[in-house]
């Protein structure tokens, strides 16, 4: 039996109308695939620690503009300018994503029924998004505000934050919090919009990308610990 739920006339002030309903789902889509493509980036960028610590430090300096700087040192205002910028497309895509997000009983209650009679692998894969959603809604703007208000970025810098100001607890949650919702979400993006429509091969894209950079996360984050491990207090700035 098929339940009807009335949402209202209006929500967070918006009239209710198919227009404000189709430019949603354009930020939506378009904030998703801009955060997706900066996780990618991200990831790969922060992963060069991997390669030791003058290798971390060169990628830094590169990102913060070191090379339009006499000096060569990256200027940290670029990452707090940045990671402002971030934070804004997230709040953009948290608006645009929460207008479906359940919150009646009566709305759980039918996805639950659509989950377990129906059995529609997309669906399952939304739940998953909706959940990870629900934990990134918390966890990365609390990352996004520390690169803001703590912009220094190095091997000891960010190795001691991670260890000595333990980080590594929050990391822990948001890696695979945000590249399960990150790839499920170019996947959907991909489908929704007729850019492929071979879902099956994309389905299996999106599940090696998630094991590949939840390894390559991983990784990095134990050689930050191992890092801040071998720092003593008070940290020295990396210098190579």
């Amino acid at each position: 039996m098929l339940t009807k739920y009335h949402l209202g006339e209006r929500w967070l002030g918006f009239p209710r109308s198919y227009r404000w309903a189709a430019l949603a789902d354009r930020l939506q889509s378009a904030s998703g695939v801009l955060l997706g493509l900066f996780l990618l980036l991200h990831l790969h960028f922060e992963s060069s620690i991997l390669l030791g610590k003058a290798a971390f430090y060169r990628v830094a300096q590169v990102l913060e503009g070191g090379l339009f700087t006499a000096s060569g040192h990256g200027m940290p205002m670029l990452t707090q300018l940045f990671s402002l910028f971030m934070l804004l497309v997230l709040m953009v895509h948290a608006a645009t994503a929460l207008r479906r997000f359940p919150v009646q009983l009566g709305q759980w209650r039918a996805l639950h029924n659509h989950l377990h009679l129906i059995k529609h692998n997309d669906s399952k894969l939304w739940f998953w998004q909706m959940l990870t959603g629900f934990v990134m809604f918390f966890v990365v703007p609390m990352h996004l505000v520390t690169m803001i208000t703590h912009p220094e970025i190095g091997p000891h810098l960010s190795a001691s934050r991670v260890y000595h100001d333990n980080y590594w607890l929050v990391y822990l949650v948001l890696l695979p919090a945000v590249v399960v919702h990150a790839m499920l979400g170019l996947y959907r993006v991909a489908i929704k919009w007729g850019i492929s429509f071979q879902r099956q091969g994309l389905l299996l894209l999106a599940k090696i990308l998630i094991g590949y950079l939840l390894v390559l996360g991983a990784s990095s984050l134990v050689a930050y610990m191992v890092i801040g491990y071998s720092l003593t207090l008070p940290i020295t700035p990396f210098k190579p």
